[in-house]
C-alpha cells in the first residue's frame, strides 16, 4: 500500500521548525532527509525512524517494525502530534546517522 501525499505533508510541517528537511519519492513510499542523511521514512502511511541509540532512549517503548520486506528494523513513531518532541529527535539523533553515500557517475573511471 503506498503511502498518502496528505500524511507526507502533515508530517513535513510538523517537522517544519528543522532547517534542512527533505524527502524522495521511492516505489509509492517517502525518504525522510535531515541535513542530508536519511532519517527515516513514511511507509504505509506510517512514520518510522532509524533504530539509533538517541531514538531508543527517547521512545524506548516504540514498535520495532519493517518498513517493507527484507529491509532492517526501524522504530514507529507514534508521537507525531507533538512538534516539539519530533525535533528534539530528529537533532538527537543526527550525529549517529551514517554520511551519505558518495555516488559514483557511471562515466566515471578508477
Amino acid at each position: 500500500m503506498a503511502s498518502s501525499k496528505e500524511y507526507l505533508h502533515f508530517i513535513l510541517e510538523q517537522l517544519s521548525d528543522l532547517d534542512d528537511i527533505s524527502f524522495r519519492p521511492m516505489m509509492g513510499e517517502f525518504i525522510l532527509y535531515y541535513r542530508g542523511k536519511i532519517v527515516g521514512g513514511i511507509y504505509d502511511d506510517r512514520f518510522l525512524v532509524k533504530k539509533t541509540e538517541s531514538a531508543l532512549e527517547l521512545i524506548p517503548e516504540a514498535v520495532r517494525t519493517l518498513p517493507y520486506e527484507g529491509a532492517g528494523e526501524m522504530l514507529l513513531v507514534d508521537e507525531v502530534d507533538s512538534k516539539v518532541f519530533l525535533t528534539e529527535l530528529f537533532e538527537a539523533m543526527y550525529d549517529e546517522l551514517p554520511s551519505p553515500k558518495t555516488r559514483r557517475r557511471y562515466n566515471e573511471i578508477k
